[in-house]
């Protein structure tokens, strides 16, 4: 069986495919599947809600700090054998999370699951790229973009269902089959790589973890620290900033840094990775506003929010079958501002959102957005490294996919800032022409819920000023996004054509 899937190189290559999308999966859904089981961890647990969220913040800090050594490690050992040791590794940290009893062990089995599960999606991304031939780039980074954007979107229903229906602890076991399938296919059919002898960095390493974990700590904890009017916010921002100054330094000074200097001369990856960066923090903090907009403001079941969701998953299902074979076709730089053109029209949509809106237009506004985000990252992804060398692919794709997180890091926290800022704002500013002597509320038209003269009458008028000042809220973060997504759009003009590149 084997030999005979060896000697048709297509089919072996379908499998290899599938074995590392398998993985892919296996790590974005884990990324967002608990968060829906995360009351339940709580009252399991007789956890406060800070400590539980211990249980997010551990597997996202040790994610971040182990995607950089990925490209490395595998120079080292083989990408192969590096990858089948994070997926034993992973399955077995996931299986400890869905078995542990007290919250200190949940949140540190979290942090090895994060930590083996970092180098999934550069491993995957870097595989694809060396086993389709350099015309298919497109097609191979549809199918990888599909397997990271798939997770994420199904993470929350997935999660919802399983805890329903069984426990919260499923949303740990259920990475089992996953892993098998990635296991056995990677085991079975994928050759290892050439090993190299080059030396780690270990200070580079360090003073980038530090600096990764600094910032990704100050990212999780600013909103409820109130941000810089926090000392331990501040410390955070001065020990990110202090370690990235040294590993710069370090970098660009010592004979064998940890991050090879000449990716950064490659203005295709380098513009791609500042593309990457704006268009993960804008476009996937809908991911973030929309479910509580639906739950909070219009009374949407759970369960009804992620079947209202799910079209942004098709459309993008559907524009990455189409884009495989648009991309051979057509300039990739076309293809991406078509996609960055139906972000703006759905972030306009979205910004009139009002609590009256109709599930249909909701579900369009996804489906345009999900099209559109199809024909953004497919293209981005096949410019930023058809002109990068072979022998950087492992480090680019690792620095890459670390840029695109913190890029969606960053751009969640600012948004939730904003929308937070705006709030208090939108609702100082309506409450000022809520007097006494207002004739509106004094009108015998004026609903009797808010008659102010009476104690609960000024509850629920309140309470429909902050309704209102959240709206308005929403709307300007959306709006916001829509502005990020139009300016970004020039850099798109210091991209190359893909060309072959030099060896």
């Amino acid at each position: 069986m084997r030999g005979a899937i060896a000697a048709n190189p297509i089919l072996r290559r379908n499998l290899i495919t599938i074995a590392a999308m398998m993985a892919t999966i296996m790590q974005t859904l884990d990324s967002t599947i608990a968060n829906v089981a995360l009351p339940h961890m709580q009252g399991a647990m007789s956890a406060t809600q800070d400590q539980i969220a211990w249980v997010l913040t551990s597997y996202i800090v040790a994610s971040a700090i182990m995607t950089p050594p990925t490209g490395v490690l595998a120079q080292r050992f083989g990408r192969k054998r590096l990858f089948l040791i994070y997926i034993v590794g992973f399955v077995v940290t996931s299986m400890l999370c869905g078995a542990a009893q007290t919250l200190p062990e949940i949140v540190f089995f979290r942090l090895l699951q994060g930590a083996f599960g970092a180098g999934f999606i550069p491993l995957s991304q870097a595989l694809m790229l060396d086993i389709y031939p350099r015309e298919k780039y497109g097609a191979a980074m549809a199918i990888w973009s599909g397997g990271l954007m798939i997770g994420p979107i199904l993470g929350p229903t997935l999660g919802g269902y399983l805890t329903d229906m069984y426990s919260w602890r499923w949303v740990f076991y259920i990475n089992l089959p996953f892993g098998i399938l990635a296991f056995l296919g990677i085991s079975s059919f994928l050759s290892e790589t050439e090993k190299t002898s080059r030396r780690f960095d270990i200070f580079g390493f360090l003073v980038l973890s530090l600096s990764i974990g600094a910032l990704q700590m100050m990212l999780d904890r600013g909103q409820s620290q109130d941000w810089f009017a926090s000392p331990e916010i501040l410390i955070e921002c001065a020990l990110a900033l202090l370690f990235l100054y040294l590993f710069v330094v370090q970098i660009f000074t010592t004979r064998e840094p940890f991050l090879e200097p000449s990716l950064f001369r490659d203005r295709n990856f380098t513009v791609g990775m500042v593309l990457t960066f704006f268009i993960g923090g804008a476009m996937l903090a809908t991911y973030v506003l929309l479910p509580p907009y639906l739950q909070n403001l219009m009374g949407v079941p759970v369960r009804t929010t992620g079947w209202i969701l799910a079209p942004r998953g098709l459309g993008m299902m559907i524009a990455m079958l189409m884009i495989s074979r648009l991309i051979a076709r057509y300039d990739p730089r076309a293809l991406f501002l078509f996609g960055l053109s139906l972000n703006v029209v759905s972030f306009w949509i979205m910004s009139n959102f009002t609590p009256d809106v109709s599930l249909n237009t909701i579900a369009w506004s996804g489906l345009i957005q999900g099209f559109g985000l199809g024909f953004v990252f497919v293209p981005l992804s096949t410019m930023s490294f058809s002109t990068l060398s072979d022998h950087l692919r492992g480090e680019g794709t690792s620095i890459y996919n670390l840029i695109r997180n913190i890029g969606s890091s960053i751009g969640i926290s600012v948004v939730m800032a904003i929308f937070a800022k705006n709030m208090q704002v939108n609702h100082a500013e309506i409450a000022t022409s809520l007097t006494p002597f207002n004739a509106a509320l004094n009108s015998p038209d004026a609903p009797a819920i808010w008659n102010w003269r009476l104690p609960e009458g000024a509850l629920a008028l309140n309470a429909e000023v902050t309704r209102q000042a959240a709206i308005i809220s929403y709307a300007n973060d959306f709006l916001l996004m829509m502005w990020v997504t139009i300016l970004i759009a020039p850099l798109l003009l210091l991209l190359d054509k893909p060309t072959q590149p030099t060896t």
